[in-house]
């Protein structure tokens, strides 16, 4: 056992059943959006039930990852993030997740407040670009978060 743990109260143990759960979670939502993501952005644009369907499995996706991250930073007891993006960047600090792999995974984060929020005028065709592009990092993510749970 890691040696920061062991002064760590049992309700803040890593919950492995927990995390597993959420990577199921993940992965069903991508296989709902996955024969969406094969169409060309401009069909997905068109089509307003197209369109929300990505969205809100898109902020699923991003909100899961972002639990399973708080989970483990808080089992791991490690640094308490200031943001929601710099939840990858402590996993990565840590070694739980590739710095490679952060530095492509972790503006997600800024994409979903941008879709949740609606904090500016969203180019639709852009974000599902952005989105398509991106969706292959979600299984890399739990590729890793897999590795990770292994080894504890």
């Amino acid at each position: 056992m890691p040696k920061q743990l062991k002064n760590i109260d049992k309700k803040y143990m890593l919950n492995k059943e927990l995390i597993q759960r959420k990577i199921n979670n993940i992965e069903n939502y991508i296989k709902e959006i996955e024969p969406l993501l094969k169409l060309e952005a401009g069909d997905i644009v068109s089509d307003v039930l197209k369109l929300r369907t990505i969205e809100r499995n898109f902020q699923l996706i991003v909100d899961t990852m972002l639990d399973i991250n708080t989970h483990i930073i808080s089992a791991e007891n490690l640094k308490a993030p200031e943001t929601l993006q710099e939840t990858f960047l402590i996993l990565g600090e840590d070694g739980i997740l590739p710095g490679d792999f952060v530095k492509k995974i972790a503006p997600v984060v800024g994409l979903r407040n941008i879709v949740v929020h609606d904090y500016e005028k969203i180019d639709n065709e852009k974000m599902m670009h952005d989105v398509k592009a991106g969706a292959s990092q979600f299984g890399e993510y739990i590729v890793h978060i897999d590795n990770f749970l292994q080894k504890m």
